[in-house]
């Protein structure tokens, strides 16, 4: 198979089959089929946010690079407009008090989506025997995807895509049956790695099971952890607790692969490992499920999501399906977007 943008394809990628100017990978899997298989698992009408406080986990010692989000009120005739009193400025006489603020916002510092255009790899798709940086689909880095001072002509890097972007993926509407796996209900809060044998052993145990189109969320406990801490995370404690999927594990690839999952959800930073032991001396991917879902695939992850008060529900009732409705900002040109997901059951 070839496409206007590349000769050949990364070995267990999917590129092109959804087409060869596709951006929305496996979201195209979301068939209105799908989302009704979602509908069905609402049996009692209860609904559940799956999102932690914006401003969680606290700081920037978790991730030195993201910060929590920081609100201003916005500005009316040099006024903060901000219990704004109207009779006090533009309405003599007016009864009108208002409030608007924007919001200086780390797309991805809490729970969050990553678009396909968050990772990608240096790859030879040309054949001209020289690795180029590639985003899913073989979309250019620097090209369909622009570097940030190529737009500002005024000096000031401006960041939007307009290929592979987050509105992309809020496009598809991100609604249908999710899929709870606990890991934290198996192996508490202790750090392991989980291969596929473990994690297909948790899912027969809890009689779980994923079929073509499902979203899929791990529940580690990261979420209850961070929660703990009240926005003064222990980095060091969070990044040496609860399960994490074994990314280096051929197995656990092609299972994402075979199972049609068409997105990977987790309570913790990464879904997988970000120090894995015994990393392959001849593989530089340091993340090599985000390598396979978000570079060869197109799933979407999500990261830093509250499941605990669902997984405790499914769980007093035996289940481990519900709907999921979890769109992202459609937010044009963003490479990730924080999100409000919502659960029903």
């Amino acid at each position: 198979m070839t496409n206007p943008r590349w000769v050949h394809r990364p070995e267990g990628s999917n590129w092109g089959d959804f087409g060869p100017d596709d951006e929305k990978g496996r979201m195209n899997l979301l068939t209105p089929e799908v989302v009704l298989k979602g509908v069905a698992e609402v049996k009692e009408g209860l609904s559940f946010c799956l999102s932690m406080p914006l401003d969680m986990p606290g700081g920037n010692s978790v991730n030195p690079k993201r910060h929590p989000p920081v609100l201003h009120p916005t500005k009316q005739d040099g006024a903060d407009y901000y219990n704004f009193v109207w009779d006090r400025h533009s309405r003599p006489g007016s009864t009108d008090v208002s409030a608007d603020d924007l919001v200086v916002l780390h797309t991805q510092y809490s729970t969050q989506w990553d678009s396909l255009a968050h990772f990608g790899q240096l790859f030879d798709a040309d054949g001209d025997g020289v690795p180029e940086p590639l985003y899913y689909n073989g979309w250019k880095a620097g090209v369909d995807v622009p570097d940030p001072h190529a737009n500002g002509g005024d000096g000031r890097p401006v960041v939007k895509t307009p290929r592979l972007g987050i509105e992309k993926m809020a496009e598809s509407c991100v609604q249908g049956r999710g899929v709870m796996i606990d890991l934290h209900g198996h192996y508490g809060n202790e750090r392991v790695n989980v291969n596929y044998a473990m994690l297909r052993d948790v899912m027969d145990k809890d009689g779980v099971e994923v079929e073509e189109g499902d979203m899929v969320l791990i529940h580690t406990g990261w979420d209850d952890m961070i929660l703990s801490m009240n926005g003064e995370p222990d980095a060091k404690k969070l990044h040496s607790s609860c399960a994490v999927l074994d990314g280096w594990d051929d197995a656990m690839i092609q299972w994402i692969t075979d199972s049609g999952l068409t997105i990977l959800v987790s309570d913790n930073m990464a879904v997988e490992n970000t120090d894995y032991p015994g990393h392959p001396e001849d593989d530089n991917c340091r993340l090599p499920i985000h390598r396979h879902c978000l570079f060869k695939i197109g799933v979407h992850l999500g990261e830093i999501w509250y499941l605990a008060e669902l997984k405790r529900a499914l769980k007093e009732r035996g289940r481990s399906r519900f709907l999921l409705t979890a769109p992202p900002l459609r937010l044009p040109g963003s490479v990730g977007s924080p999100a409000t997901p919502i659960a029903t059951i």
